[in-house]
């Protein structure tokens, strides 16, 4: 596997120094509540940056910081229960971990703590923020240019399968971004003489049978976008796209760590560093409404080469020069 990795080392004085120094903005122990669609077990890989970042910084765990975490194991409807313990909880900032669904869920639990989202797309639109600029609430955050990478990643399918003519774009009909991505991918389609069959799937046990009725309708390859039931299903997606030896293209490394052909999307290990960055400077006093929200400007092309060889696929040079990862 070639990979590109990111290692940090601090001495333990640096780190005392600078748990310090942080000790100093604040009385007594920074509270952040953690919201997550995921399960403990099947989150992002990139989070553990979070807290590194957070170390780096001087947030330190156990010594002047703590934090409360809540799951939702997949279930969107459990959000605004968890969101709003969080709030009872009055932790000093609410960090949602992923997605649109959970950040409006904060937004409607509270408008006095400081939020920070990770992984949403069109903050504007979806009403989180004011402006990108000047948020002018209790949100904040980094979120994603989603309707500008779909267009890469069906150019990416076409340039391993050339003859491609018909794709299924795999979502789940209940995210908010549902439309908007559907409506951004229709012009690159065009421009690729593709055709688009839309694959809902709302739950993880509606995977296979959105599949096998995608394949049915004549899908020849797969664009799989990000949400959080897609997500959990990364693996057994992965695996049908192997039993019925479909090229696809993934909106996600971890995708392509589960044995997806290739993943293009945003780079969350430095999106949440970022999150974390921005959280350091509420902690500090600033206030969220004058803290811009980020745009994702980092994207990730991983290629997984041992499945590219199982599907019998080549994968052409141009790829390979673009590519950050190439998994062995």
């Amino acid at each position: 596997m070639q990979r590109r990795t990111f290692i940090t080392v601090l001495g333990g004085a640096a780190v005392s120094a600078a748990g310090a120094r942080a000790q100093q903005q604040i009385s007594g122990v920074a509270r952040i509540g953690v919201l997550s669609p995921f399960s403990r077990t099947t989150g992002l890989s990139a989070f553990a940056a979070f807290g590194e970042t957070l170390r780096d910084l001087g947030w330190i765990e156990g010594t002047n910081l703590a934090f409360e975490y809540r799951w939702a194991d997949g279930q969107a409807d459990r959000l605004p229960g968890l969101a709003a313990e969080l709030v009872r909880l009055k932790v000093d900032v609410i960090f949602d971990t992923y997605g649109t669904p959970a950040a409006l869920a904060t937004k409607h639990a509270t408008t006095i703590i400081p939020v920070v989202f990770a992984g949403t797309g069109d903050a504007v639109g979806v009403g989180l923020v004011a402006s990108l600029a000047r948020p002018g609430g209790n949100l904040t955050g980094v979120t994603n240019i989603a309707e500008e990478a779909i267009g890469k990643q069906l150019e990416f399918l076409k340039e391993i399968l050339p003859s491609l003519a018909r794709v299924a774009v795999v979502i789940n009909p209940t995210n908010p971004l549902y439309g908007p991505l559907l409506k951004a991918s229709e012009a690159p389609a065009r421009a690729l003489n593709l055709q688009l069959l839309t694959m809902g799937v709302r739950d993880p046990g509606e995977v296979e049978r959105a599949f096998d009725a995608a394949v049915k309708q004549g899908a020849e390859g797969f664009v799989v976008l990000r949400d959080t039931v897609v997500i959990m299903s990364r693996s057994a997606l992965a695996a049908l796209a192997g039993k019925y030896r479909r090229p696809a293209v993934y909106a996600m490394r971890e995708f392509a760590e589960a044995g997806g052909l290739l993943s293009f999307g945003p780079d969350f290990t430095d999106m949440y560093r970022r999150c974390a960055h921005i959280i350091e400077k509420i902690l500090k006093g600033a206030q969220p409404s004058d803290v811009p929200v980020e745009q994702t400007t980092r994207f990730q092309l991983v290629i997984n080469l041992k499945t590219a060889k199982a599907l019998g696929l080549t994968v052409p040079q141009s790829l390979f020069a673009r590519a950050d990862e190439v998994i062995e």
